[in-house]
């Protein structure tokens, strides 16, 4: 056992280009042969640490699966399952995790489940629980997970900052998203982020996506630390932290500023594969750089029109798309895409029909609406399609109504030109001071009226913990504006949570305030 564990040991630590020598060394190894004749004939007469640790080394050294030495120990380590202290019980649950699933392993998991289930209370040490709760894995059932948290929170006090790493993976084995033990590792996290290595980030965000668990501190806490070392990373290295970021909605507005000044200064780096990621994390965030905007789009553009070679149409779609969102038309890239699809040549995947057909549309509008030439109608046909509302909106109806007297005041479920939709229309004379009935501004040209569009978006219209919308949502209320509204954004989940009263205040605040006249966010629209 001593002589295995010692190779597994070595073996391990070796590149994986030297395993493969190696490991074809060992076996080989006339040694290697005769030990692993003993370890068959004497598997019966081991200590179970012996035993557990054995099988541990050979799997991972790479013994096949099927062989008559692994499916002996297995089925030995079944016989002597109860005889297994915690530790041995741990190595054995590491073990089970990297072998494939055949009749004797599963034997031997539900038996040792049984076990943990008799023994999680006797267990103290965080390392054998960590263990544990990534082998036993998520198809664990929910009352062992639970016990699981429980024996984990009564260590809790004692986490250490590894320990608090591991967690984090240990729950994600599990898809098991328990705040009492999240908590305490994120901020046993926080305090400790200089000593976190660059791969170990990826992986803390990569978690928090698989677990739907979001901590706005912890996320902040974490783009502070690679803003701050910036200089450090690989520009590639810094692609995978903002693409992580993105996946879970957040906006880390001075890395993605410092990243943009990165690309002005060496475009070079940017192969295919980056540029499609910087434009996926930028368009979804909704982002644009505070300095050198126009540069840093025009090097976006320069860089896809050098890859139009290669490019698929998948991909073309997506950049153009991407692009498009932020307010940025690709003309030479766009005059492709088009030209494809006249042809019919655009031929996209199947399984994505539904959503590439949606990019396209999306696409074509912009090339309407962001067109420098693109000047706002005079009346913008409008199609009430229900007077029924949807249960969560009905609230801000019942709010509109008290606020304003009457149904005949405002318009619901509005149907607009380009497939828009809002959810409330008041119209309001031009110095802004009153609501007009609908009926009384049909014949007015909308010079003479204001039109104000109310979009209730989920919270996960908007970038993390912020009201700041991401790119499609973006996008829509700036067409919104190209059509003459000034379009209001209620986050519908805080909107739902307010009392009644509260509710019709805040709409009335929106309604007489100057804010929804503004045109904030920055596009780049000007740069076409």
């Amino acid at each position: 056992t001593n002589s295995l564990t010692m190779a597994w040991r070595l073996y391990k630590n070796l590149s994986e280009e030297q395993q493969r020598y190696e490991k074809q060394l060992i076996f080989e190894h006339p040694a290697f042969v005769k030990l692993c004749q003993q370890l068959l004939r004497d598997a019966r007469r081991m200590t179970r640490g012996d035993l557990v640790f054995s099988l541990h080394a050979l799997v991972n050294l790479g013994v096949p699966q099927n062989t008559l030495l692994l499916q002996t120990l297995v089925r030995v380590c079944q016989e002597k399952l109860n005889q297994l202290d915690n530790r041995c019980i741990s190595v054995l649950a590491t073990t089970l995790a990297g072998m494939d699933k055949d009749k004797n392993v599963s034997a031997l998991q539900a038996g040792l489940q049984l076990l943990v289930e008799q023994r999680i209370s006797s267990i103290r040490d965080i390392f054998i629980l960590q263990n544990l709760m990534r082998c036993l894995g998520k198809d664990a059932p929910v009352f062992l997970k639970k016990k699981l948290e429980m024996a984990v929170l009564r260590e809790i006090d004692g986490l250490t900052f590894p320990n608090a790493l591991r967690m984090f993976l240990a729950l994600a084995a599990m898809n098991y998203c328990s705040l009492p033990i999240l908590n305490p590792c994120s901020k046993k996290i926080q305090e400790n982020v200089h000593d976190v290595p660059f791969r170990q980030l990826i992986l803390i965000l990569e978690v928090c996506h698989t677990l739907q668990y979001r901590n706005v501190k912890l996320f902040s806490a974490l783009a502070d630390y690679v803003n701050s070392t910036a200089y450090l990373w690989d520009k590639r290295q810094i692609i995978l932290f903002l693409s992580a970021c993105e996946t879970l909605g957040f906006q880390p507005t001075e890395l993605l500023d410092i990243f943009a000044e990165k690309v002005t200064e060496d475009p070079d780096f940017l192969n295919l594969k980056n540029l499609l990621t910087v434009l996926r994390v930028y368009s979804r965030l909704n982002h644009v750089p505070r300095v050198q905007k126009h540069l840093f789009f025009e090097i976006l553009h320069s860089c896809l029109n050098k890859c139009l070679p290669q490019i698929s149409n998948t991909e073309l779609l997506k950049a153009v798309y991407s692009l498009g969102i932020l307010g940025y038309l690709p003309q030479r890239a766009l005059d492709e895409l088009l030209q494809k699809d006249s042809k019919d040549e655009l031929l996209l995947p199947d399984d994505l029909k539904e959503q590439n057909t949606m990019m396209l549309r999306c696409v074509k509008t912009c090339m309407e609406l962001d067109s420098p030439s693109f000047r706002k109608p005079a009346f913008v046909l409008t199609e009430t399609v229900s007077s029924l509302v949807s249960l969560n909106l009905r609230k801000a109806q019942e709010a509109l109504i008290e606020l304003l007297g009457d149904e005949n005041m405002f318009l619901q479920n509005v149907r607009l030109p380009y497939r828009y939709h809002i959810d409330f229309e008041i119209r309001m004379d031009s110095d802004r001071k009153k609501v007009l009935p609908i009926t009384a501004t049909h014949d007015h040209p909308d010079s003479c009226v204001q039109r104000l569009a109310f979009l209730f978006a989920p919270v996960s219209a908007f970038c993390l913990g912020t009201t700041h919308p991401q790119g499609k949502l973006a996008m829509k209320k700036r067409h919104l504006n190209k059509l003459g509204y000034h379009v209001i954004l209620i986050q519908n989940k805080k909107f739902q949570e307010m009392k009644n009263e509260d509710a019709v205040e805040f709409l009335k605040r929106k309604i007489y305030s100057e804010d929804p006249f503004s045109f904030p966010e920055a596009t780049v629209q000007d740069n076409n």
